[in-house]
């Protein structure tokens, strides 16, 4: 639509604020209590930050023991297929603002929210690197434009960690 109209077109900044007040106001609702992955508000916000993204983009959601969250932060940003994964950034911001859960999101450009081998071989990645610190992943879910997934529903995680 930007490039129609022009990225300076005062329809186009308009939209991009209701955005913003959107994201603003679904994150509010969504981080307002302990989080969980099967959240509807915690979905929706996440839909609707990253199901229409170009590109890939890994966040990682960062909670205290109480699983309330202390951090949401991108963690990498790809291409259309994939995104750079870094465990031990992950972990070393986790030690930084005393995480001891995560929860792990990405979105898929294609429309399909289901796991790849890929997917699954990083959150065991991740997984490992977060047990000596004894910092669990609760969930790593997959927003696409199609829907979500989460390896938790999918039977993909075991007990509180990735096992």
């Amino acid at each position: 639509m930007a490039r129609i109209l022009g990225p300076g077109n005062p329809a186009i900044l308009h939209l991009g604020m209701v955005r913003d007040v959107m994201l603003h106001v679904l994150r509010a609702e969504a981080l307002d209590a302990p989080i969980l992955a099967t959240s509807r508000a915690l979905m929706d916000y996440l839909f609707a930050d990253m199901a229409h993204l170009a590109s890939e983009r890994l966040r990682v959601l960062f909670l205290n023991s109480k699983n309330r969250l202390l951090r949401d932060e991108v963690m990498g940003e790809g291409t259309i297929s994939e995104t750079p994964v870094y465990p031990r950034e992950i972990m070393r911001s986790a030690l930084e603002i005393g995480a001891t859960a995560l929860i792990l999101v990405h979105n898929h450009p294609s429309g399909d929210p289901q796991p790849s081998h890929g997917d699954i071989a990083a959150t065991r990645r991740i997984a490992e690197a977060g047990r000596p610190f004894e910092i669990r992943i609760h969930d790593h879910v997959i927003v696409a434009r199609s829907g979500w997934s989460s390896f938790r529903n999918l039977g993909l995680m075991g007990g509180d960690t990735y096992g």
